[in-house]
């Protein structure tokens, strides 16, 4: 019964932007505020300029592909179809780091901020919660999940405008270091290094990660080759306005700050800036950002193994499975709650950094996938199309792929070792398919008789 629901088409623009931005969720900056500062050396503006310029090539990508293939499963989708099956499976094993890692990342950052207001409530406890509920409003449909992420987004906004103008207001009112609101010092210094810049920037493209995660729901997107395309940009947009703003400000207004958990480095910096009444506020906010980022990614990554479902790339009976009265993945769902506990053993740098690579690598071959789709199959090769089908996708490919070269060494020995495992399963999964399809064109009589002699 569960196998002949389908999935809706109800999002609208305006319901996919949110949803994007919900993913990504705003506060998402202060959420990795102390890795991010970390990796890049205090260069927070230079950084997410950097990721913006990597990340627009990439999100051009997105929207040639999801019209010629407007359908969830993202990179993966996109691979299997231009390039071919056995690259889109390694893409899509790869961007499973990403999707897994992403919800986890939600329910630990949840997690570590209500311990810091509520030391004596332990933070596994607050993980374990916030899944439970997660799931359940994921389970109930993907309208409700839509509606809470549009109010969430407003909320998150408003508190990064009212951060801002409190910054401004400290630069120009001299409680600061410097007096000047205009200023190159973020960007230029004697303390500048290009490749802090760069590091930083290889991190910080998971903030930058919610255009993708739309693509995921073009099965419940009303006009999806339109529709999608529009809120990717929508998408980077308001997220680059709003990171370097706030990037640029802080490294005006407090060029010396420091502190000693990168986890909650983003308390430390709110405390500094409006005292208790704004770090109260910061967390309410921060709440309720956590908990909308968790609900998109759940509902992204479920869809995602959908996808892999669908095509037969995960067990069918399971991963493709829709509720026929919620019409929502419920099994995926689940199993993504399940996985998402594992928020109890792991630290937020490690979740970063493995989402980092997932995304890094999908990133790659979207771009790749432009130029087998338009440049080579459909030979769109005048002089525009060849900027537009193969210069911009070249650009964004290798500027994607030198951002991967420089994630800390441990991270990019895992991905490899997961990409070799993915090779293992592929290898495996060919076999017992192609043996599977030969023990059923054998007739009856054929198959008794084989069995016998091999008895």
């Amino acid at each position: 019964m569960m196998e002949n629901a389908t999935l809706v088409k109800s999002l609208k623009l305006p319901q996919v932007v949110f949803m994007g931005l919900a993913w990504m969720t705003p506060m998402i900056y202060f959420t990795v505020y102390g890795v991010a500062f970390e990796s890049a050396n205090g260069q927070m503006a230079g950084a997410y300029i950097a990721a913006f310029l990597a990340i627009f090539f990439t999100a051009y990508s997105y929207s040639k592909m999801v019209k010629a293939y407007p359908i969830s499963g993202s990179a993966y989708a996109y691979t299997k179809n231009s390039i071919h099956p056995k690259a889109g499976f390694l893409v899509g094993w790869a961007l499973l780091i990403d999707y897994v890692f992403s919800p986890i990342i939600a329910v630990l950052t949840f997690g570590i901020f209500m311990n810091t207001e509520f030391p004596a409530v332990p933070i596994y406890v607050w993980v374990i919660i916030m899944n439970f509920i997660l799931a359940v409003v994921n389970i109930l449909g993907i309208k409700s999940a839509a509606r809470l992420s549009g109010i969430s987004v407003l909320f998150q906004i408003g508190f990064i405008l009212l951060f801002c103008v409190l910054v401004a207001k400290d630069i120009l009112t001299g409680g600061n270091e410097s007096s000047s609101i205009f200023s190159l010092t973020p960007f230029f210094s004697d303390e500048s290094s290009t490749s802090a810049v760069f590091s930083g920037a290889a991190v910080i493209c998971f903030c930058f990660l919610g255009f993708d995660a739309v693509t995921t729901m073009a099965d419940e997107t009303v006009d999806a080759q339109k529709t999608i395309p529009k809120a990717i940009f929508c998408i980077i947009f308001i997220a680059a306005a709003m990171y370097i703003s706030i990037s640029y400000l802080t490294q005006i207004a407090y060029p010396n700050f420091t502190f000693t958990n990168p986890d909650n480095a983003a308390y430390s910096l709110v405390q500094l800036i409006g005292g208790n009444l704004l770090s109260s506020l910061f967390i309410m906010v921060l709440i309720v950002a956590t908990f909308t980022q968790g609900l998109s990614s759940m509902t992204s990554v479920s869809r995602f193994l959908y996808a892999l479902g669908r095509d037969s790339i995960l067990p069918k009976k399971l991963f493709s499975s829709i509720h026929p009265k919620y019409k929502t993945p419920v099994a995926n769902i689940i199993f993504v709650a399940v996985i998402s506990l594992s928020a109890i053993f792991i630290n937020l740098s490690t979740a970063v950094l493995f989402v980092s690579f997932g995304a890094l690598t999908a990133f790659i071959f979207v771009n790749l996938s432009v130029i087998a789709h338009f440049y080579i199959k459909l030979k769109k090769r005048s002089p525009k199309e060849t900027i537009l089908f193969l210069i911009f996708p070249l650009i964004g490919a290798s500027f994607i792929g030198w951002l991967l070269t420089l994630l800390d060494t441990n991270t990019l020995k895992f991905g490899i070792a997961w990409i070799v495992i993915g090779f293992v399963y592929m290898f495996f999964r060919t076999k017992w398919s192609k043996a599977t399809e030969r023990k059923i064109m054998l007739s009856p009589n054929t198959q008794m008789k084989l069995e016998k002699h091999v008895r």
